[in-house]
Formats: structure tokens, sequence, C-alpha cells
């Protein structure tokens, strides 16, 4: 497993050994090694960024031999930056670690993705795996829709590759909880229209939950949403979501979409222009996220992967109020 000391990683790590599997996870510090052995996970110690595609593999990918499989949970988010660094940092990683899997008789490798690599020029209000995902608006995205047709054109034919795409990821431990909550008191939260605009969101719970059937279920090939599958007004969700950290946006101001998504268009524009290197205020991912309703069919997950939500919005919200309940 990659990606075994972070946010959803620990979780999965829990996940995955709890149910009979031995997980080795990847980590590249001391403290990432601490997070995996308390996870119950067992720690092999190397970077991704050693891994170059078609290239001599370094020492720590001989241990791929003795696995059955791979989670691929690792990678760079940001919201902001060019195509190139996340090409650097997550595309070309994740080739070679699939490349190697496959060369190490790895019968199975579950890539992480984001339902995010529909979120752009594709408008759809329920999106499925069958929609045409369109552009995305954000590199990280455009990065993430590359990497699965890479993986999923590479014709390895002894090794199975099956994507699972989550939309935003919610739950205790969650850092961006903390960075919204920080935002929102600093007065810098705004709505959209309101907030009205229906978003679809995952439990960490949940996710990690179809990301362990994965490993056994679903076609070769497969690319499968999943959702906590209660989608709903952003407004709902988001207020809810804050109040865990204390702070209540419900009486946050509000801007119609017919003037903020102008505005931001301008204001990215213009940043891009000047190479700033963080994101302004609006951009055109918030005002796909904020500005537009998008839900999430799962079906597939569900017919495949024996997917089914177990951690429903307030048994989240109360883990998220008392942390040692989840």
């Amino acid at each position: 497993m990659t990606g075994g000391s972070g946010f959803v990683g620990q979780h999965l790590v829990r996940r995955v050994t709890g149910e009979g599997h031995a997980v080795l996870a990847l980590a590249r510090s001391d403290r990432a090694a601490e997070l995996i052995t308390a996870a119950a996970g067992d720690a092999v110690m190397g970077d991704l960024a050693d891994l170059v595609p078609g290239a001599v593999r370094p020492e720590w990918a001989s241990v791929l031999a003795g696995c059955d499989a791979v989670i691929h949970a690792a990678g760079r988010m940001e919201f902001w930056g060019p195509d190139a660094g996340f090409r650097r940092d997550n595309f070309v990683p994740a080739v070679a670690l699939h490349e190697a899997a496959a060369a190490a008789g790895v019968g199975r490798f579950v890539l992480i993705s984001s339902a995010s690599v529909s979120t752009g020029s594709q408008r759809a209000a329920i999106v499925d795996e069958d929609t045409d995902n369109g552009r995305p608006n954000l590199a990280y995205s455009r990065v993430k829709l590359a990497t699965e047709q890479a993986l999923l054109s590479a014709g390895t034919r002894a090794m199975d590759t099956v994507v699972v795409r989550p939309p935003f990821v919610w739950g205790a431990g969650m850092a961006t909880s903390t960075e919204l909550a920080d935002l929102a008191r600093a007065g810098g939260w705004k709505w959209i229209d309101r907030g009205s605009h229906v978003m679809d969101f995952i439990h960490v719970g949940n996710l990690v939950a179809a990301a362990e059937l994965a490993l056994t279920r679903g076609r070769p090939g497969g690319v499968y949403y999943v959702t906590d599958a209660t989608p709903m007004p952003i407004r709902d969700f988001m207020t809810a979501l804050l109040a865990t950290q204390g702070v209540d946006v419900s009486r946050a101001g509000s801007v119609p979409l017919r003037i903020a998504a102008p505005l931001a268009a301008v204001l990215e524009g213009g940043a891009r222009l000047l190479r700033r290197p963080q994101p302004p205020i609006l951009t055109r991912w918030l005002i796909s996220f904020l500005g537009r309703d998008r839900s999430y069919d799962i079906t597939a997950a569900r017919r495949d992967l024996g997917y089914a939500p177990c951690v429903d919005l307030a048994q989240g919200l109360a883990e998220m109020t008392s942390p040692h309940l989840g």
C-alpha cells in the first residue's frame, strides 16, 4: 500500500488488516512508519519518487514479489499549480509502481482516484461511469484522469486494475475541516447561490470499505464512483460539518453564481499570467464545487463490488464531535 500514513491511508490500513489481510505500507520517513505501525501495518522504508518507468527498480520494490495486491492511495493533492508538477509527483510514480507491480506478479492493482476527474467542462448534475469526463478544470484532476487512462490501457494481462473514484472525503481527523474552519473564522466563508447546489461526499469509513472490496471484487478494468449515497444541498452538509469545529456558517454571506463565475475566471487568469504560487480567493474549481449541482450514481459499485455505505451522516458527525467514538 502507498499513502498508508495519510488520513485515508491510516483508516485503510486498519480496515484491511481488520479483514485479515497483511499490509506492507511504504513509508518515506520515520514518522510515517510510526503511523503505519500504529494502524497495525508493517512499514517498508522507501519513496515513490525512487521509481521511474522502465528504469532499474529500487531495493524496496522487491517486496512487491510477495504481494497479492497493491492499493495506491498516495499522491500530492493541491487545488492549484501547473500540470507538469502533478505529472512529476503523481503520474510518473503511479505508472512506474503499476509497471513494477505487474512485473513482480501482483494479481490486482487498486487505484484510489478522484471523482473530480469529471469536474470541469462536464456539467451533468448526475454522473456515472459511462458519462463523458470532459476536461477537468484542476491540474490535480487532469493528471488523475491521465493516470487512470495510462494504467487501464497498460495491457497488464496477468494483473487486474480497478479504479475507485471518491468525491469529497470527510470524517474525524480530516485536515480539511480545520482549514475550512480557520477560513470561516477569518470571515472568508461565502456561499454561492446561498449554498443551494447539491453536492456528494463520502465518509472515510465508507471509502476504505469500498477500497477493501475492490481488492477481491470488481471487474478487471472497472472504474467505480463511491459515495455516502446521500447527496444534499452544500449548505446543509457544510454547515453541519463545520459545526463540529465550533464554527457557524449558516449566516455567512452569499454571492450569485452569475457574478462569481466570471469573477473567478478573471482572478484565475490573472494569477496564472503572473505565475502566482498560491490560488486567488476564487477559482473555477471552487465555482464547480460550490456553484453547480453534482452527484454520482453508485449503481456499478453496489452491483460489482457489493458496496453499501456503512457510516451515515449522523454517525460520522458524532465521531467528529467526539473523536474517541470513532
